[in-house]
């Protein structure tokens, strides 16, 4: 799936190095940008509803049911928690594994350590930090991230490719920082 969209992504990025090329400097290039706009929006809706239709690939394979947030964030909560909800400007620790839709795991707390950050301050991916503020200290959770809130359109540089969903299963845990 992920390589299909490579393919399709690379033969977009081809048609309109293309189409640059082959520009005239006349009044047909405000029609060119219309279509490359136009042309742009096609490919961006239509990879975007095959990312959407992968993710409930996911979903279903996997027999589970989620919560879907506005954004297009999806998350279960495995085993409930007993501590407090968490919040906004709130510390909050992790263990972790960050798994492709295909399960191939690529980041873990194991490898890496406990995840740490400050609620709705940024440094997570977006989806991360929206879905943790649903949850409870102790909460065990799967989480499913849409690579507009993952690492979008270039990837993380490491080990997660461009427009990638990855799924975070985590657990919060009690940590010691500004409390």
């Amino acid at each position: 799936m992920i390589r299909f969209l490579k393919i399709l992504l690379m033969v977009f990025v081809v048609s309109l190095v293309l189409l640059a090329c082959n520009e005239k400097q006349d009044n047909s290039n405000n029609i060119d940008k219309k279509q490359r706009k136009e042309s742009l929006e096609k490919t961006n809706r239509y990879l975007y509803l095959k990312e959407k239709e992968a993710i409930n690939d996911y979903i279903e394979r996997h027999g589970i049911e989620v919560v879907r947030t506005g954004s297009g964030v999806c998350y279960r909560i495995v085993k409930q928690g007993l501590g407090s909800k968490i919040k906004p400007e709130e510390v909050v620790g992790m263990e972790y594994e960050v798994r492709l839709l295909n399960g191939d795991i690529v980041y873990s707390s194991k490898e890496d350590g406990i995840k740490e950050f400050v609620v709705g301050r940024g440094g997570v991916e977006s989806g991360l930090d929206e879905a943790v503020q649903y949850m409870h200290r102790g909460d065990v959770a799967e989480i499913i991230i849409p690579s507009h809130l993952a690492h979008g359109l270039i990837g993380d540089g490491r080990r997660i490719k461009a427009r990638t969903p990855i799924v975070y299963k985590i657990k919060i845990i009690d940590n010691q920082i500004n409390k």
